[in-house]
């Protein structure tokens, strides 16, 4: 017992080294928050001689929460529509066989490699041409569509592992394709739902070309563009900017902490065959 628990003694210690590192820009940017603009720059790794939250007001008085319920609305939406899209392409590819089934689920390996760059302009072009350019329903079709190939493969991984006699026994006992699949196969892929909800959310929270192309108005901007506001002329308002990281930041922190268990789960099922 003693000698397991020394063995484990490196593995602590690179916990901690990681846990250093991924979780000390997060205090530094916290702890920049409450500081004025003139003790950020005089001592920027400081803690606060007095603790301001002048900041957090002015980010409160500015468009901040605008900018936010467009991110939170826009990125709801799209990881809803990218968790039942990916979810039904997923169950033709990993339980039916027909002689498209492998090309298409390489169709979907090769979506993943398409830089979103080359994109930009025939998706400006179409955005326009539907009339969606300037407006947040306009990028959720976007960021569907290129969460959609990683979201399959990862639901397909998984409903490769579900035992087959399940759904050989509901098709005995009269099921159909549709029913058997959100009644029976869907509530065993929480794990997996999971797993593509927080990634796809993070993702799309962060998101910054596609909003900066397709939006041109404050009252349509996301949060990272909405961020720029905080940058003046001939300075940064740097604690400012501190205090809006932190309030965006909360979102994703909340549905991590809430839904960790189940991606740690995920994970660890998706990376494990038969």
């Amino acid at each position: 017992m003693l000698i397991n628990r020394i063995k484990q003694i490196p593995l602590y210690v690179l916990a901690i080294i990681i846990l250093i590192f991924t979780g000390l820009p997060f205090l530094i940017m916290i702890n920049s928050s409450f500081k004025s603009q003139l003790e950020f720059m005089t001592s920027p790794w400081s803690l606060p001689d007095a603790f301001t939250l002048s900041n957090y007001s002015s980010v409160m008085s500015s468009d901040f929460f605008n900018y936010f319920f467009n991110s939170l609305i826009v990125s709801a939406i799209s990881v809803v529509l990218v968790i039942v899209l990916s979810a039904m392409a997923s169950y033709p590819l990993a339980r039916m066989k027909f002689k498209l089934n492998r090309p298409l689920f390489m169709l979907f390996l090769v979506g993943m490699m398409i830089p979103i760059h080359t994109t930009l302009i025939p998706i400006y072009l179409l955005t326009i041409k539907i009339g969606l350019y300037d407006t947040i329903w306009g990028l959720i079709g976007p960021y569907v569509a290129f969460a959609l190939p990683i979201s399959v493969v990862i639901f397909t991984m998984f409903l490769q592992d579900i035992p087959k006699e399940l759904e050989e026994s509901a098709k005995i006992d009269g099921c159909g394709h549709f029913k058997l699949f959100w009644k029976i196969l869907f509530p065993l892929l929480t794990p997996a739902v999971s797993t593509v909800a927080i990634y796809n959310f993070i993702h799309i929270w962060n998101e910054f070309v596609f909003a900066l192309v397709l939006t041109n108005s404050f009252e349509n901007y996301t949060l990272p563009l909405g961020l720029r506001e905080f940058y003046g002329e001939f300075s940064v308002n740097v604690p400012g900017i501190m205090a809006a990281l932190t309030l965006s930041s909360l979102p994703l922190l909340l549905v991590y902490f809430v839904a960790q268990e189940k991606i740690v789960k995920g994970i660890a099922a998706g990376s494990v065959k038969g």
